[in-house]
């Protein structure tokens, strides 16, 4: 079964067309910086041959019809047209507590998401950008969601309530849900694997540290706690999302500026993070670390401030765990930029590991090892493949029916 995976993050758009039966990546590429100047499209073919242009992408669904037309380009296509395709895998983010489990998608299961947009506004709507293109383009495939939510549908009632009054979590279901669930179990399951020990017997705090971010406490296996919320806006300060703050400075500053609910969640998940921080530098990590080098107080403070917060949600759930066996950095900024890595891992000494800093500077998107063999925690570097499992849920949805 050939399955392309869609996933699409609130300024990109991963994609991957695998072919199941052999366990082969047929091709698989990258668009990044989506709505923001200096897009770039990175393709990769199944005989290693690797190209990369620069593109602007004004949104999601130009990035989807590119996507698709790359796929069956004479020159860089693998397949020679679009019905060669067997399914599409969709990741979604946001499912609430409609979905435990990866769908296949209809009309009702489109609602659904729908009813979920305002509690992901930047990530729902591409998703959903995503899933209509591909069924304008390609009628009659079908097509699963498979959801950011459904791997911390195990956090216990401590974990998940907030401290407000009890009736509104049975009214409306506000809660904490978290996200980049297929990140974190994947993530999860390979450390196991690396550290030659059974998942069931380990505490591991998977760092996911994307332009979207979020670090997930995984004890036996299963997500016990996660730093995003009800939706993907609280925990971490991120690329353009303000992450924790005082609901007190939001009424703040809505009398201060005089503006509405609609601009100031706007402002918190569009102009904040470390593209506020650093004064609208760039929300990219890679821009900030090459601008800190240069004496950009703004951008070096905002990767201060970034990896302090990593830094404490890492302190609080090795203290829920009661311990922790090994933290693992993952996604963009976390397999990718080692001056992200290397401020983070400033903080973490109290707990047992060390860090290697030829490693981390040599380190570039591949699986290793940051710490010492024998430290009691172990750091680790693990490059995510959602789209793997993506397909994989996809295929079984299908054989179910």
């Amino acid at each position: 079964m050939k399955i392309l995976v869609i996933n699409c993050g609130s300024s990109s758009l991963k994609f991957q067309l695998i072919d199941t039966v052999s366990d082969e990546v047929l091709s698989k590429g990258l668009c990044e910086r989506i709505g923001i100047e200096g897009g770039r499209l990175e393709l990769k073919v199944r005989a290693g041959e690797k190209t990369s242009e620069q593109v602007e992408m004004k949104d999601h669904r130009a990035a989807v019809d590119m996507v698709l037309k790359k796929l069956t380009d004479t020159e860089q296509g693998v397949i020679r047209s679009l019905s060669e395709i067997d399914a599409v895998g969709h990741r979604v983010v946001h499912g609430g507590e409609s979905f435990s489990e990866a769908v296949k998608i209809d009309e009702r299961a489109l609602e659904s998401i729908e009813e979920c947009v305002d509690l992901a506004p930047l990530h729902n709507p591409a998703n959903l950008i995503g899933i209509r293109a591909c069924t304008a383009l390609m009628p009659g495939v079908p097509q699963v969601a498979v959801f950011d939510t459904a791997f911390h549908q195990t956090m216990p009632p401590k974990a998940y309530l907030y401290g407000i009054p009890y009736e509104y979590y049975e009214k409306y279901k506000i809660r904490r849900y978290g996200f980049h669930g297929t990140s974190h179990a994947y993530v999860s399951k390979r450390a196991a694997e690396i550290l030659g020990r059974d998942i069931k017997e380990l505490k591991i705090i998977v760092c996911h540290l994307g332009n979207g971010a979020s670090i997930c406490a995984v004890k036996g296996g299963k997500s016990v706690d996660t730093s995003m919320g009800l939706t993907p806006l609280e925990g971490l300060i991120m690329g353009t999302r303000s992450g924790d703050i005082d609901p007190g400075a939001v009424q703040y500053l809505m009398k201060k500026e005089g503006i509405g609910e609609d601009e100031v969640i706007n402002i918190l998940n569009k102009r904040s993070g470390v593209l506020g921080l650093s004064d609208g530098t760039s929300s990219d990590f890679r821009d900030l670390a090459e601008e800190a080098g240069k004496g950009n107080k703004k951008a070096d403070t905002a990767l201060e401030a970034y990896a302090l917060r990593v830094a404490k949600y890492i302190g609080a759930y090795a203290a829920e765990m009661n311990g922790v066996d090994a933290i693992v950095f993952t996604a963009g900024a976390g397999e990718n930029n080692s001056e992200v890595r290397r401020r983070i891992a400033g903080y973490l000494s109290f707990l047992g590991t060390s860090f290697n800093e030829e490693v981390n500077a040599a380190s570039r998107g591949v699986e290793c090892t940051l710490s010492a063999e024998g430290d009691k925690v172990t750091l680790l570097v693990i490059p995510t493949d959602e789209e793997r499992s993506i397909a994989g849920q996809t295929e079984e949805v299908l054989k179910k029916g």
